[in-house]
């Protein structure tokens, strides 16, 4: 079934007939691409939320987070109609801002549901992200203390969860209005939404488990979540970044940091021998 915002519906269209078609297969092939690369800031959540709990709670917490991710999406997919209507407008503040070059407002004074969301989940981001390297530098920090003495964890399963559905509305409202960009079959969505979160079910515990094993790697996780929180509020001030240079700027830090891990191994097996 097509929709549209406000509740009116497209004319209905066969599955078998839906995907005979190739533009259909071209269209859930590049959407599968776009929610797995959408979905890795989700995934990076996850994997240092859950790497701060037992590690025999580790893997069910990661699933947890990952089923309610997909079932978020799902939720929202069936409501498709009231999710692209939270892109009107919901109030202004009625001042345009400084003007750019051009004579055009810098940043966006109208604010709908959709931009308080992401104005939301990035300043959470941008506070996680602060306080977990904070943690991670600082020696004196009493929740190291505690857990170099006495061994405790730093966080609860109730709360990784919390954190984790929080979070998860924030990247599923994104994803499927990225989605809604990309097709209007409703199917089409639904398929790739599937294969996505599958993808990320299985990469969980693989990337979890890296992450724990080196420790730079977390604080480059850490990075990239900063990074994305103050995305998240640019787009919420109606500031466009285009995800490409996002993603870009990811991938060359993870292949240096690859880099520096194999030189790491390299070295300690040199000195083994």
């Amino acid at each position: 079934m097509r929709l549209r915002a406000g509740g009116a519906k497209w004319p209905r269209m066969d599955l078998i007939t839906l995907f005979s078609e190739p533009a259909t297969w071209a269209a859930l092939v590049a959407l599968i691409v776009m929610e797995v690369v959408l979905g890795i800031d989700n995934l990076v959540f996850i994997s240092i939320l859950s790497n701060k709990l037992p590690e025999g709670d580790r893997t069910r917490v990661r699933r947890i987070g990952i089923g309610l991710a997909l079932g978020m999406r799902l939720l929202l997919l069936s409501t498709i109609a009231w999710v692209v209507g939270m892109t009107a407008p919901a109030f202004d503040l009625g001042w345009t801002g400084p003007l750019t070059a051009h004579g055009d407002p810098s940043f966006e004074t109208a604010f709908s549901w959709r931009d308080l969301i992401l104005l939301a989940g990035g300043l959470f981001l941008v506070w996680k992200a602060t306080s977990e390297i904070h943690h991670s530098i600082d020696d004196h920090d009493s929740g190291d203390l505690l857990d170099k003495k006495c061994g405790a964890v730093t966080l609860g399963i109730g709360a990784a969860i919390v954190q984790i559905v929080l979070l998860d509305i924030v990247f599923s409202i994104d994803s499927i209005l990225t989605a809604v960009g990309m097709t209007d079959q409703l199917p089409v969505m639904v398929a790739a939404v599937v294969v996505a979160v599958a993808a990320m079910l299985f990469a969980a515990d693989p990337l979890g488990n890296f992450i724990a094993r080196n420790p730079s790697v977390v604080m480059l996780a850490l990075g990239f979540l900063l990074m994305i929180g103050m995305v998240l509020i640019a787009e919420g001030f109606g500031v466009h970044v285009p995800k490409g240079y996002i993603y870009a700027a990811m991938g060359f830090s993870g292949a240096v940091e690859t880099l520096n891990i194999w030189q790491r191994n390299a070295r300690a097996k040199r000195s083994a021998a």
